[in-house]
């Protein structure tokens, strides 16, 4: 066989390598390949790292809403200074005949709803309040359901 003029000067040009046929075929596929896995798993860490997130982000939800209900009560025992407010854990307030009471059902039954199993207790030692107010929050702490925000205030 003969070859052109042209033929044979790019035939002598060329590298030896581009001549014959390729000993990597397919290496290209195994290289994606190998990137898709990469990439996948990063993919999963990152949902991961989202589901952890919105866990810790309702968890803080509750320890805000339990705060706000705490200087909740807090405020309408300053408004009503002679009552007495003490309210032990899983007592909830049955008579509406003072104001006391009404402030404490309304807080018990606000706890109740807001907070999942959320109640709330009132103690004083002279002229120091503690209030707890307590929730379950084995969703967002892996287990660990009791949950309590205590303050501790002057009268």
């Amino acid at each position: 066989m003969q070859l052109s003029f042209n033929q044979r000067v790019v035939h002598k040009l060329m590298p030896k390598y581009c001549l014959t046929p390729s000993r990597h075929a397919g290496f290209s596929l195994l290289e994606i390949l190998i990137s898709i896995f990469i990439l996948a798993i990063g993919l999963l860490g990152l949902a991961a790292l989202q589901t952890t997130s919105l866990k810790n982000n309702h968890s803080a939800q509750y320890r805000t809403t339990a705060t706000v209900a705490a200087y909740d009560i807090i405020d309408r025992m300053r408004l009503n200074p002679n009552a007495d407010y003490t309210l032990t854990l899983a007592t909830t307030p049955s008579a509406v005949s003072t104001l006391k009471d009404t402030d404490l059902l309304a807080w018990t039954t606000s706890l109740a709803a807001e907070l999942p199993l959320g109640d709330g207790a009132i103690a004083f030692n002279g002229d120091i309040v503690t209030v707890t107010v307590q929730w379950d929050d084995s969703r967002g702490t892996q287990g660990n359901a009791a949950q309590s925000f205590v303050v501790r205030t002057e009268r």
